[in-house]
């Protein structure tokens, strides 16, 4: 992820896009609102949605996470559940789970459960804190 793009995510943990209240459903009943993981309710309705879309969606959970512990427990008990909540909806083929690492950080991990059963990893993701000079 690029300097601008994380700029972006950040922005964005701080306010609600201007839309978001025809959104919907794409905000819970309860929680801070000022945020938004999507502008509008979003069906990704197969896995080549799933690949494109949801790493900026988990990336802006995992961000908020961070730095809202609340939003942390729920997303480590039911990711897709939080995300339904937030408007976001995945087929039922796709499975997440959340882990913690050594470090302390989560660490979500997406997998498509194929037909026969057996599960093929999408993609995962951490946030990483970098220093540099």
């Amino acid at each position: 992820m690029g300097w601008t793009a994380a700029a972006r995510m950040v922005r964005g943990l701080r306010r609600t896009p201007p839309d978001r209240a025809q959104a919907g459903g794409a905000q819970p009943e309860g929680d801070d609102t000022r945020f938004a993981l999507v502008r509008r309710a979003t069906t990704l309705q197969d896995i080549a949605r799933v690949e494109r879309h949801l790493p900026e969606i988990l990336g802006r959970a995992l961000a908020r996470g961070w730095i809202d512990r609340r939003f942390s427990a729920a997303l480590m008990a039911d990711p897709k559940g939080l995300l339904a909540r937030y408007g976001v909806f995945l087929p039922d083929s796709v499975r997440i789970t959340v882990e913690t690492t050594a470090t302390q950080r989560q660490r979500i991990v997406v997998h498509e459960i194929r037909p026969d059963g057996t599960a093929r990893r999408l993609m995962y993701l951490q946030l990483v804190m970098m220093a540099g000079k």
